[in-house]
């Protein structure tokens, strides 16, 4: 059986309709056999088999096309009635009716959208049966329109199931050559860093000393990027951004230092700190910062120049909250949409440094800690960002029992 063969046997058997179609076809004819077969010029092969007959032909099972009268009708494509073969003027002597044993016997063509010959809607018995000038005929010519449409439409959705699944892979394969690319990026980024430190702190000369920063700086920035790569692809390939969850009785501390960093980039602009006790708190501490320097970086970027930027944290009935507040434009409903999505944009073109993926993967730290974020923003009040983290959903693993 050729490979064109299988694939319309595998359409037809995926066409919920085709043995409902028989089925009516038996009920309203009287006749115990029917069947739609694929007719090329050699072979008639059964796509879908009604059987009441015990003919013993199922599904897939071929006949030499030329002893059928399906290759007549292949040639012709008209359709075939006969009432009773034994007495039918044309068909009486005809080998087909004697070779397969029947009397009464129809057979309409099915056509692809294209007019490309399909095969047939195919009926028989051998018993004879009033079908000339009923409405046997038009009905089974309307089910072989409606199974061209249904051969269509199927074809067509295995398409696009086939075209979706090999993006999916090419998708996933980038991913993976971004991780891996990401990943084998850090250690010589590590190095440019380390040396640019280390010359920063022993060139006299300022203006070497002035290409030396400038290096740490792009090297520092290019990690940055390295690090968003990674956390995306983590996030997309379906594992999400890992977190260590242990308690961390310094997290105010460290998230005056994400603060105090951000202040030394942009010394103009003002950063007050709003910022509790935390101890007690459990999380996973680097990427908490992670967070707000992320949601600090986006506020100090797109947030009124002339305004200060407000960073507060918080414990309050056993909810963790991280909240950084700016004044500005309000985000528009488009962007707010899309806001947590990763290399969202501003709409309007604005030139931005960066990937577009802080605001991704805060989101996505959000999430592995069992938290959520949240972001209003309006002309009058301005735009706050916030996580919100239960403390009952984050708990530093149990110790290993020890070992005797």
């Amino acid at each position: 059986m050729s490979t064109a063969i299988t694939a319309d046997l595998a359409t037809i058997a995926r066409i919920n309709a085709v043995p409902a179609i028989l089925q009516v076809i038996c009920e309203t004819t009287g006749m115990r056999f029917a069947a739609v077969a694929r007719v090329t010029e050699n072979n008639w092969t059964a796509c879908a088999v009604l059987d009441n007959l015990g003919f013993g032909l199922g599904v897939g099972g071929e006949l030499d096309a030329a002893t059928t009268l399906c290759h007549e009708i292949r040639g012709s494509h008209q359709t075939i009635v006969i009432d009773k073969a034994s007495e039918d003027a044309r068909y009486c002597h005809h080998p087909t009716p004697r070779l397969y044993r029947f009397e009464s016997y129809i057979s309409v063509p099915v056509f692809r959208t294209n007019g490309s010959f399909f095969g047939t809607i195919c009926a028989l018995d051998p018993a004879p049966a009033a079908l000339t000038g009923s409405a046997i005929q038009p009905m089974m010519e309307s089910f072989a329109r409606l199974l061209t449409i249904q051969i269509e439409s199927e074809e067509a959705a295995q398409q696009t199931e086939a075209a979706l699944k090999k993006e999916l892979a090419i998708a996933e394969l980038r991913e993976q050559f971004i991780a891996v690319l990401g990943h084998d990026l850090r250690n010589p980024l590590f190095a440019i860093t380390a040396g640019a430190e280390l010359l920063v702190k022993r060139l006299g000369d300022a203006r070497s000393r002035t290409i030396a920063e400038h290096i740490l700086a792009s090297g520092r920035r290019a990690t940055e990027l390295v690090r968003d790569v990674l956390d995306f692809a983590r996030g997309r390939l379906g594992n999400g951004i890992m977190v260590n969850i242990q308690p961390c009785p310094d997290l105010d501390t460290a998230l005056r230092q994400v603060a105090s960093e951000l202040q030394r980039v942009y010394p103009q602009r003002v950063i007050r700190l709003h910022i509790d006790d935390l101890s007690g708190m459990c999380c996973d501490r680097e990427r908490i910062t992670q967070l707000l320097s992320n949601l600090l970086a986006n506020a100090l970027n797109h947030g009124d120049a002339n305004s200060p930027v407000d960073v507060s944290a918080r414990i309050e009935q056993q909810v963790f909250t991280l909240g950084v507040h700016n004044q500005g434009a309000p985000i528009a409903p488009a962007v707010m949409a899309q806001l947590f999505q990763p290399f969202s944009r501003p709409l309007d073109g604005t030139p931005q440094s960066g990937l577009g993926l802080g605001l991704y993967i805060a989101n996505q730290i959000a999430l592995a800690h069992g938290g959520r974020m949240e972001v209003v923003s309006s002309r009058e009040a301005g735009t706050l960002f916030s996580l919100r983290l239960p403390l009952d959903r984050v708990a530093p693993p149990e110790p290993a029992p020890a070992t005797p």
